[in-house]
């Protein structure tokens, strides 16, 4: 991957004020890449704007669901190229569009780059996310904020999740007074309790966050595998299973659950979850990884500071359900998708990118040690200016 970080030309993106910033992610879950545009001066949201989705081809999502797991090597390289290339043709169209439905607003100032995570092992190897954010900068001659987990990984932290100081930002936007939950539930669960009651994100005590467990990945990867289906589809499959007990005990007694968070997980570390449930039916074998989903948040809450208001949630997971049926009957306060409060559920993670592209352009923290278990609060982030001819 090339790289640059030409700090004293960072004078391309505004010092004050909001800007207008866009962000793009594909997660775990290998469904595709989300773009949002976000107004934002780092701290506060002002605005949401366009959103777009490409899917992954299926050839392509066989490519990067080849090289998940692997740190080097050819198959790593083609992922690379294939995430570049879906993030360029996409964030190419929104520009042009956004240009073009615009002639009065501002252009859009940063982009935020998430690109895609093939391996993460913050304590032994790092973390890798692929795809080359200085070649987006050079093509869409725009500013791009990428490799957004190195630095925190470097200084001690698990690298995830980095949503949480968007979700802070969130909850300041929608005027919460009181501790709230957001739940993302994509290839992997993750938790952000935030109490709106601090004045910044990176304030002691403002902010908790990590991954609570596997969430759609075994249950796509099961799906895929015996019935041909890309996902459990409105929870059609597990509505009419079973759940095994035993299975749901043995994935409890997992290790990872009895650390304190923060605390963080790759796609693939849960993988013998399969196996727990090999003898099942499909119908049974799918419920029972769908409450191992619900088992795990229902765990991690317990690790909250005080009981939350609601949790809000958010990602793919959201969609089914059964799995919302079995979070409600779990947890001990209400439970919703967050679109019950009037943001959007599909781009929270594309916009939670665009913000932080802002606070690493201000100099802004992206995490602390009340989210990723940094040693201090870091601002991760390359940035890659265009080169332009003086």
């Amino acid at each position: 991957m090339t790289r640059s970080n030409p700090s004293a030309r960072l004078s391309a993106i505004p010092k004050t004020g909001a800007l207008r910033a866009l962000g793009t992610m594909s997660g775990t879950s290998l469904d595709g890449v989300d773009v949002a545009i976000v107004e934002t001066d780092g701290v506060v949201i002002h605005g949401f704007g366009a959103s777009a989705y490409r899917a992954y081809e299926p050839v392509e999502r066989a490519q990067l669901a080849a090289a998940l797991g692997q740190w080097q090597g050819p198959q790593v390289e083609a992922a690379g190229e294939i995430v570049t290339r879906a993030h360029a043709a996409l964030l190419a169209q929104v520009l042009a569009e956004d240009a073009e439905a615009g002639a009065d607003q501002r252009a859009v100032d940063v982009i935020g780059f998430h690109g895609q995570t093939l391996a993460h092992a913050p304590r032994t190897q790092g973390t890798l996310q692929v795809g080359d954010g200085a070649a987006l900068a050079a093509e869409l001659d725009t500013p791009v904020v990428w490799d957004f987990r190195s630095d925190d990984v470097r200084l001690g932290g698990e690298g995830a999740p980095l949503a949480p100081f968007f979700h802070f930002a969130c909850a300041k936007y929608l005027k919460r007074d009181k501790p709230l939950c957001f739940l993302n539930l994509g290839g992997v669960g993750n938790l952000t309790y935030v109490d709106p009651r601090f004045d910044a994100a990176e304030d002691s005590g403002a902010l908790l966050a990590f991954d609570t467990g596997p969430a759609n990945a075994p249950i796509n990867d099961l799906v895929q595998a015996r019935c041909g289906q890309m996902m459990d589809e409105g929870g059609a499959i597990a509505r009419g299973g079973v759940v095994e007990t035993g299975a749901l005990e043995l994935f409890l007694a997992e290790p990872y659950f009895a650390r304190m968070p923060p605390r963080s997980l790759d796609r693939n570390d849960f993988a013998e979850m399969i196996t727990l449930v090999s003898e099942l039916t499909d119908s049974d074998a799918t419920a029972t990884l769908t409450a191992m989903c619900a088992a795990a948040v229902a765990q991690g809450m317990e690790h909250c500071p005080e009981p939350p208001e609601v949790v809000l949630v958010t990602g793919g997971g959201r969609h089914n359900p059964v799995l919302m049926e079995m979070l409600r009957v779990s947890l001990d306060c209400p439970v919703a998708p967050i679109e019950s409060v009037g943001l959007d559920g599909d781009m929270l993670e594309a916009q939670a990118f665009a913000h932080l592209a802002v606070r690493v352009a201000r100099g802004l923290p992206t995490s602390c040690p009340g989210t990723t278990g940094v040693r201090a609060c870091v601002g991760g982030g390359v940035v890659s200016v265009p080169e332009r001819e003086d």
